[in-house]
């Protein structure tokens, strides 16, 4: 058995720190080269994240639908007729409900419960994922597994991205081989607590074998964007204004292979011209803000704080909602506000108080009289970004 890889817990509580134990550590000589098994110091780390009484509330007391879980066992999908039913709601009918009673019955025959894209629909999870994406800057989607004493769990396969997986309860034993980027290796052999948590590059092959406890871990798949994707995007915005490659090819082209060449290579020395013209700071930027606007939404509590906005005044103390975004950008002469999961455009004049906004966490409406001389100007302007899922009334 090959020693497996340990790293030590550095006391963080960034949720790369909780994954890796050390994450500039981790990011220096770990990430997407090798697969390593972190040993958490406390034995209920990712208990925070989801517990099996969860697990229990959400099948049981919310409806939940196909294909937000799925059942499989030793491997292989179960029918979902075979734990699902239908009903109506609205007078609408609906397929696919869980159906706990026979859920909970597979499970104790050995089924493995997969609760796919918990982080859409379970806030802690969600709030970690999102911690996660802005350290990383790449998106991440998390899927949860949870198994019986006893069961078989996944056989040996790899994933398309990058893997963490955490260890949220129970015990669970895992063969992890070499990632493509490492030297030839025999596979790691880890057996898994609370708190644990394995990473595995994209490719990795792995497999979690029988347990002989319950167990539940939440699989967290990092969507890792590449210098492909980047150059593509830009490639393709750089040539999007020259209506002249929307042209047919020549009825014949394929006879005079001269004449095509000789047109291909002028079209691609515009197009080269086009791309030396592009600005990269242009492009880094639009990159940044492309990632920074499209996350899933964390909007807790706004449907209450809705009612709560005529009351919002000058003297009103105000907090940065938790996980939200704000940067602020100003391109061609445009204020652009991000809030992760959107953009505002706004009043350019409104620069330096949004700037402000950005660093504080916690001000009264008033703080904001150096930027905003207006009172009411004030007010209407928090008021809007209470709306928008930023700020919210502190407490």
């Amino acid at each position: 058995m090959t020693a497996l890889v340990e790293l030590e817990r550095a006391g963080s509580t960034s949720a790369l720190e909780r994954c890796t134990g050390d994450a500039q550590g981790f990011l220096a000589r770990t990430w997407g080269r090798r697969a390593v098994v972190h040993h958490g110091a406390e034995p209920d780390g990712f208990a925070d994240l989801l517990t099996f009484d969860d697990v229990d509330r959400l099948l049981s007391t919310t409806s939940l639908r196909a294909p937000a879980f799925r059942l499989v066992k030793a491997g292989e999908q179960i029918p979902e007729s075979g734990y699902t039913r239908s009903g109506t709601t609205g007078s609408r009918p609906v397929s696919g409900m869980a159906d706990p009673r026979r859920v909970f019955e597979r499970f104790r025959e050995g089924a493995t419960i997969v609760l796919q894209g918990l982080h859409r629909y379970h806030e802690p999870v969600a709030r970690f994922a999102r911690d996660l994406e802005l350290e990383l800057g790449h998106p991440c989607q998390v899927n949860a597994y949870v198994t019986p004493p006893g069961a078989q769990g996944l056989p040996l396969h790899d994933d398309p991205h990058d893997v963490f997986a955490l260890q949220a309860f129970g015990r669970k034993s895992w063969e992890v081989h070499a990632a493509p980027a490492e030297p030839h290796r025999g596979p790691l052999l880890a057996v898994v607590e609370g708190g644990d948590a394995i990473y595995m590059p994209e490719g990795t092959p792995h497999a979690a074998t029988t347990q002989e406890t319950l167990s539940g871990h939440l699989t967290i798949g990092v969507h890792v964007a590449s210098w492909r994707d980047v150059v593509s995007r830009a490639v393709r915005d750089a040539l999007a204004g020259d209506a002249s490659l929307d042209g047919a090819l020549p009825a014949g082209w394929h006879r005079d292979p001269a004449a095509m060449a000789a047109e291909l290579e002028r079209r691609l020395a515009a197009a080269s011209s086009a791309l030396e013209a592009l600005d990269v700071d242009d492009v880094a930027d639009g990159e940044a803000m492309r990632f920074l606007s499209a996350r899933p939404s964390l909007l807790r509590g706004a449907l209450v704080e809705t009612m709560e906005l005529d009351a919002i005044g000058d003297e009103t103390v105000i907090e940065r909602r938790e996980g939200a975004i704000c940067e602020v950008r100003v391109r061609d002469g445009r204020l652009i506000v991000l809030l992760g999961d959107r953009r505002l455009e706004m009043p350019s004049w409104l620069e330096p108080a949004m700037r402000r906004i950005a660093e504080a966490p916690l001000f009264r409406v008033r703080d904001l009289a150096g930027e905003v001389a207006d009172a009411p100007s004030r007010v209407v302007l928090v008021r809007r970004l209470v709306r928008e899922g930023l700020l919210r009334p502190a407490g």
